[in-house]
């Protein structure tokens, strides 16, 4: 002890290992990794700044052309007739339509698989339901479009004998069903995140493994399920294939998911095909959609996160 107490009281007698001392080629190889790695954290804010850039620089050149009032309030969209208009209302309206169709199928399914993954299934079912029902997302967005439009479709039609072959109720529920991994996935690792204290005390105090889901697991995990949800939603707004396939592609002012109707996505896919010129008022039409796609997309980004910082406090 006295020993110890010697080599702490003279600091001069402590030598520092060669392996621990300063070493200006270590420090420049770490100095080399940091900065790279510092890259890498930054590609995503140069490409976020990058896409905003071209949007804008692009939607600039069509609003020079085309009211900004009349892009908001027009309810036609023709930029490809002879008298072109520029309404964004009905492709947006297009675009609420399905997304919601697929909100209603994706939501309480999602939501349902992730309690019973997360409070119900054995370990060896929830190891073997999981990777099954993520392996949807990698199933081509192109093979869910004619799987709406070629399986979907016929079996609504037997249902509702006057549904068109393109509408927008069979894509919906088939962007529904893509983005049930997505909800599901998401909600069952937030749930799986609440300490097992708060089960226990469930438990103690009488209540079952139902109520214990509903009310004490779920409310811990909200934060994390409507962050889910903001992510199915984002993806189903996103979607281009599926509608562009099976929900048509004709412009129509309209909520009813009985009829056909064109998305934002899918008008960008039709008009990036080619057939006009670059730098036309028709092309630059595509990035404003775009920029309107973006700022929905933004929209519901920022509610999902108030939302989710409120429940945060709350629980």
């Amino acid at each position: 002890m006295n020993t110890v107490n010697q080599v702490l009281n003279n600091p001069i007698n402590l030598q520092i290992s060669d392996r621990l001392s300063k070493n200006f080629t270590r420090h420049f190889k770490e100095r080399v990794i940091e900065f790279v790695l510092m890259l890498a954290a930054l590609s995503a804010v140069f490409t976020t700044v990058a896409i905003v850039g071209i949007l804008l620089y692009e939607s600039y050149g069509f609003f020079e052309h085309v009211a900004l009032k009349d892009f908001l309030t027009d309810t036609v969209w023709t930029p490809l007739f002879e008298n072109p208009r520029y309404g964004i209302l009905p492709l947006v309206s297009g675009t609420l339509t399905i997304t919601g169709v697929a909100l209603m199928i994706a939501i309480p399914i999602g939501t349902i698989s992730a309690i019973y993954l997360s409070e119900f299934a054995s370990h060896k079912v929830r190891e073997t339901v999981k990777p099954i029902l993520e392996l949807l997302e990698g199933v081509p967005t192109i093979v869910f479009g004619y799987f709406a439009l070629l399986f979907i479709t016929p079996l609504l039609q037997k249902i509702f004998p006057g549904l068109p072959t393109f509408n927008m109720l069979s894509p919906g529920i088939v962007v529904g069903i893509m983005i049930i991994p997505y909800i599901a996935s998401v909600s069952e690792d937030a749930m799986r995140a609440v300490p097992m204290s708060m089960r226990e005390g469930s438990y103690a105090m009488g209540a079952t493994r139902f109520q214990t889901a509903i009310r004490v697991v779920t409310p811990a995990a909200i934060s994390g399920i409507v962050a889910a949800y903001i992510l199915g939603i984002s993806r189903a707004i996103g979607e281009t294939m599926v509608v562009a396939i099976a929900a048509g592609q004709q412009p129509n002012l309209t909520f009813n998911p009985m009829e056909s109707a064109a998305t934002i996505t899918a008008y960008i896919v039709q008009v990036a095909m080619g057939d006009l010129p670059h730098g036309s008022i028709g092309y630059q039409s595509i990035f404003a959609a775009g920029l309107v796609l973006m700022l929905m997309t933004l929209t519901l980004n920022l509610i999902g996160h108030m939302t989710r910082k409120k429940f945060s406090e709350r629980y």
